[in-house]
């Protein structure tokens, strides 16, 4: 295992526990070395994290500056190995334990030794940054600036002031002269999230900065050298978007030279378990002992579809832990999750005003409003996005940002073509 140490008695009392964690630990990676204990082990080595196994009736995770102990009482059970993981890796990098997710973090790991172009596609809310963060820290550039943009939150007209840098008083405001992401980033690496946002004017002046290392800021006449890693991460089909005309095929086979999918977290199962323990180490009050999650509660998580991934995950585990406040266990009835996925699925079952069954929220009506009336105008259109937000009167742009937002809520919309 990786940066992992065990003790003689660790192995002898928790060999079960040890043959399961094997597998997993050859596939991911840390900082800091651990050392894995049995509570007999008084004298562990103190110089290195160190988590303590106990068998016991009552399963708990009791962190401990960045060590901790951990009580199970079945070493066979999917939350006891769950556990191990999120309390060895939480805070180190991508916590998984799904083979799909273990070979994804494995290629990352031979990809961050290199200087190519990274491309990572999958679905809002999967981990696209988190891994990105990964693959510079497992780089030679890992003391060396890592910067994360996210090209949809910036608006069109100051995009390339921010990316590329300007002069000072290139344009009106410019009161100063600014540097830009990537010079900020020089060194080190640029994430440019949610590229297929990005203007085609302004592909191709990233296209330049990849293939000749440099950059022109606004106002400038001279260019300035850069050393940039670029990875860039899209949650749309981008050969869709180059055939649509939407994306430049140049910038898009510049970038993708060794594209990685993520998945969505409801086809890796197996990854649900450690990460629902990892937001419970991530979110618990410092000092307090992270309640155990129960096997029915576990069984909830696992069968939910997960439409907003790990980020919706994260939510319903934050909500678990207040829910759940004082009580060592997280049952069944902790676990609520984001209703408004079956609100726009289900417009019999949303709750409206004047009914008895209560008021409802008026930015909820509003928001499932909004998103069932893009629903109606996408059936219209087939579905065509460009004709869909011509009919609601909206730019493209604009409908594309509202279904990215729809579907970080948790609300099952379609998102077109």
């Amino acid at each position: 295992m990786d940066g992992i140490t065990k003790t003689a008695n660790f192995s002898r009392a928790h060999g079960t526990i040890e043959a399961r964690m094997a597998g997993i630990a050859s596939s991911l990676f840390m900082e800091r070395p651990v050392t894995l204990a049995d509570e007999s082990d008084l004298a562990a080595n103190r110089d290195a994290r160190t988590i303590t196994l106990t068998r016991g009736d009552e399963p708990a995770i009791m962190p401990s500056g960045t060590g901790g102990t951990l009580t199970y009482s079945d070493p066979i059970a999917e939350s006891s190995i769950a556990a191990l993981v999120a309390l060895t890796y939480a805070g180190q990098g991508p916590v998984a334990a799904d083979p799909a997710s273990l070979s994804i973090i494995a290629l990352a790991d031979r990809l961050a030794r290199t200087e190519i172009p990274v491309l990572i596609n999958g679905p809002t809310g999967t981990g696209k940054e988190v891994l990105s963060t990964f693959i510079h820290r497992r780089s030679a550039r890992a003391d060396k600036p890592f910067i994360a943009v996210n090209c949809a939150a910036i608006p069109e007209t100051m995009l390339e002031a921010m990316l590329f840098g300007h002069e000072k008083g290139s344009f009106t405001g410019a009161n100063a002269a600014g540097e830009g992401f990537f010079r900020a980033a020089d060194g080190g690496t640029l994430l440019l999230d949610e590229i297929a946002e990005m203007p085609l004017s302004l592909q191709a002046k990233l296209l330049r900065a990849l293939q000749e290392g440099e950059v022109v800021p606004i106002g400038a006449t001279r260019p300035v050298k850069v050393d940039v890693r670029i990875i860039a991460c899209a949650n749309r089909d981008l050969p869709h978007e180059v055939a649509e005309g939407r994306f430049r095929a140049d910038l898009y086979y510049r970038l993708n030279v060794f594209p990685i999918e993520m998945l969505a977290l409801r086809e890796r199962r197996a990854d649900i378990a450690p990460l629902a323990f990892a937001m419970l180490l991530r979110h618990a009050a410092k000092g307090d002992s992270v309640p155990w999650i129960s096997d029915a509660a576990m069984a909830e998580l696992i069968d939910y579809a997960w439409p907003g991934n790990v980020r919706e995950l994260e939510n319903v585990m934050r909500r678990a832990l207040l829910l759940s406040q004082g009580k060592s266990v997280i049952d069944a009835e902790h676990i609520i999750f984001d209703m408004t996925a079956r609100a726009v699925e289900k417009p019999a079952e949303v709750v409206q005003i004047g009914e008895s069954k209560g008021p409802a929220k008026l930015s909820k009506i509003v928001q499932i409003s909004e998103a069932r009336a893009i629903m109606e105008a996408l059936d219209a259109v087939g579905g065509h996005r460009a004709n869909a937000a011509r009919a609601l009167g909206i730019s493209e742009r604009t409908l594309r940002y509202r279904l990215a937002s729809f579907r970080e809520a948790g609300i099952a919309v379609g998102a077109g073509r």
